[in-house]
């Protein structure tokens, strides 16, 4: 079961960038041709919630943890919601328990509640809607809120659908004798896009669902490799992670609230957005963020935090990479209170245990 001594007890905020080069972020389906999503007002480029958590699910399952939300199928047919929940408590058989009986009815409550939550480490973080049949009716919720919300993530600059990827599926449809490419070989991606997520992690939600001080830990790594490891279909290709970065308060209740709106592309060192491509044509300006964070530094426990090495900075008319970005970190909330995450050393620490 899951050791619940260590469940949350501090409030974090997360920002998170990743940016992707002659991709496809996140299709739109009712768009008839999987197009990206694009603000219509703003022309930046849109991330649903769902679809990064897909991405964290992902890496959950690979990594070995139990993960409730997931494709599985037996023999042609998808499992539903109820399937799942069944799956999730194998370990857990009705028929060893009287129901009829207060005292045994409440352990078998504790056992497939704690066994559930063992089992299904998406549900710790995201919670989850489920679907309970009559056996597990009176002991289990419909749902579980979770404490770990991202919101949807938006580009920090206008994009531009790269049209010449649409015009050659047209050229191949045509070799192929027909007149026009096919729904399946429509193709529409950006050109670039750096996205900014904002997350928290709620410490009375963690409650709920049980979510513990090593789940928390274990996000520190698993943004960044999902990114690195959950892209690699044909339109996702292209997206790296780019800054990673969890503020732990150390008041109860307390956050500062948006903090990934503090930072925005330096405009001296950041090419105009129509020209944008890659990673190296912007630099991030960090002054508002570093200023709110000077003035919260009494209620910051810490701050963890790892940025990619081709990644430039801009902070009060100076210019840098990574060294940059920590360095006025420190200054801003003390030495003492920043981490470097080491993405490939950290990871290993929080993978699955075989029992």
């Amino acid at each position: 079961m899951t050791d619940t001594t260590d469940t949350v007890e501090n409030r974090s905020e997360i920002v998170f960038l990743y940016d992707a080069v002659d991709a496809n972020p996140n299709g739109n389906p009712l768009s008839g041709s999987n197009r990206p999503r694009i603000d219509p007002q703003t022309q930046q480029a849109i991330v649903t919630d769902v679809r990064l958590k897909r991405y964290l699910r992902d890496q959950l399952d690979d990594d070995g943890h139990g993960v409730y939300i997931r494709n599985v199928q037996e023999e042609g047919e998808q499992f539903t919601r109820a399937q799942l929940l069944e799956d999730r408590l194998k370990a857990v058989d009705p028929d060893d328990y009287d129901l009829d009986d207060e005292e045994e009815s409440e352990q078998f409550r504790d056992d497939i509640f704690g066994e559930f939550l063992e089992e299904s480490a998406d549900v710790r973080y995201f919670g989850a809607t489920m679907s309970v049949d009559d056996t597990y009716a009176k002991h289990l919720p419909d749902h579980f809120t979770g404490p770990v919300q991202f919101s949807p993530g938006k580009s920090m600059h206008t994009v531009n659908e790269n049209e010449e990827y649409d015009s050659l599926t047209s050229v191949i449809a045509t070799q192929e004798g027909k007149e026009q490419g096919g729904f399946d070989l429509d193709d529409h991606r950006i050109q670039y896009g750096l996205i900014r997520f904002h997350g928290l992690v709620d410490e009375h939600g963690a409650e709920s669902t049980k979510l513990t001080d090593t789940d928390v830990r274990r996000l520190d790594t698993l943004c960044w490799r999902a990114l690195k490891n959950q892209t690699i279909s044909r339109s996702k290709v292209g997206q790296e992670p780019r800054l990673y970065l969890r503020v732990e308060y150390d008041e109860e209740s307390y956050h500062l609230g948006g903090l990934d709106k503090d930072l925005s592309l330096d405009d001296g060192a950041s090419k105009p957005d129509e020209e944008l491509r890659n990673v190296r044509d912007l630099a991030v300006d960090l002054d508002a963020f570093i200023d709110r964070l000077e003035g919260a530094s009494d209620q910051i426990a810490r701050v963890r935090v790892v940025a990619s090495d081709v990644l430039q900075f801009a902070h009060d008319g100076k210019e840098g990479g990574p060294e940059l970005l920590y360095g006025t970190i420190e200054e801003a909330v003390g030495s003492d209170a920043v981490e470097e995450i080491d993405v490939y050393d950290e990871y290993l620490e929080t993978l699955a245990t075989e029992e």
